[in-house]
């Protein structure tokens, strides 16, 4: 009877687990070091799309220095992600300090994370950008293991562990807040006063 062999390299449909430091301006800001290999599905976008694309043909042991520019790590910084608000719409119970990470929830119910990035006598401007935005990234990699997926996470197009997110789209987001900062919760109804009061008139104008 064969014993079923695992991938011999890194391709699509492919679980790959896999050690890691990133350093970013000389700094390093991610590390699995003192952690598990971090497991994904290869070719399922569950990691920056530079990242993944140079890991393609990988073998177990293999190990690599990776540089990924903006483009295709976590973007440039965009102008029309800051937005700035009035400090009377913001919550008297969050400091209002430079560097301060926020989160707000839309009005799809999507949780959007915000740092604060000035603060003004009469506004606040918040930015939407990723952390890691306009920087170039420097990975170090080792591949750990690869195995095939099962049919269910195949059909679910990622792998399923304990500390795996489901809408965790990117290289471990999560791990590039400033823990420093805090995270405090912020709700996007004082930022969308705006468009529910248009909402409000809408539906008044449709019962006349």
């Amino acid at each position: 009877m064969n014993t079923p062999k695992n991938p011999a390299v890194v391709a699509d449909d492919v679980v790959v687990s896999m050690d890691y430091k990133l350093t970013v301006d000389s700094e390093v800001v991610d590390s699995s070091e003192n952690d598990d290999p971090i497991e994904f599905l290869q070719g399922h976008g569950q990691i920056i799309p530079g990242l993944e694309q140079a890991i393609y043909g990988m073998k177990i042991g293999d190990e690599k220095t990776i540089t990924i520019l903006p483009a295709d790590g976590y973007g440039e910084v965009e102008k029309d992600a800051f937005i700035q608000i009035s400090r009377s719409e913001f919550p008297a119970d969050i400091p209002a300090q430079v560097g301060i990470s926020i989160q707000m929830q839309d009005e799809h119910g999507e949780i959007l994370d915000a740092r604060i990035f000035e603060v003004a006598t009469e506004s606040i401007t918040l930015d939407f950008n990723h952390p890691l935005a306009g920087k170039t990234l420097n990975f170090e990699v080792s591949v750990v293991d690869l195995r095939d997926p099962t049919a269910e996470e195949l059909e679910h197009g990622h792998v399923h562990s304990e500390d795996f997110e489901e809408d965790d789209d990117e290289f471990e987001d999560d791990e590039f807040d400033d823990d420093d900062f805090g995270d405090d919760e912020l709700d996007d109804e004082d930022l969308e006063e705006d468009d529910e009061d248009e909402d409000e008139k809408e539906e008044k104008d449709n019962h006349q």
